[in-house]
């Protein structure tokens, strides 16, 4: 069953992992192990767990695994903005990650809603 794939939320994650690859690139060596790869996790964890949740048989199940992809997501929020505290993004890149990562947070909670009702 792949229809997390057509989830508009778990494309919208998949775009945030690949930004975050991106943009960080440029981040001092020295972080690679360090907040680089946590920003990296984070950013994968959302999308994985929308995905592993879609592979579960009930709502209450699948609803749980938001619940985590929605802390991952508050989890690279928090991250995002020490990378701009620490001057390893520039403001228009925190601006646009910053967007992305809170419209991805509204899409998780208005489907967990929706199956919590039903």
């Amino acid at each position: 069953m792949n229809y997390f794939k057509e989830l508009k939320v778990w494309q919208k994650a998949i775009e945030l992992v690949t930004n975050t690859y991106l943009k960080t690139k440029s981040f001092p060596k020295e972080e690679i192990y360090g907040l680089t790869s946590q920003i990296r996790r984070c950013a994968v964890s959302i999308p994985s767990n929308i995905a592993e949740g879609c592979g579960r048989k009930t709502s209450k199940d699948f609803s749980n695994f938001l619940g985590i992809s929605l802390g991952s997501a508050f989890e690279f929020e928090t991250q995002l903005i020490i990378c701009k505290n620490l001057e390893f993004i520039n403001q228009e890149d925190f601006n646009f990650l910053e967007a992305e990562i809170q419209h991805i947070q509204n899409m998780i909670n208005k489907l967990q809603t929706t199956l919590e009702n039903k």
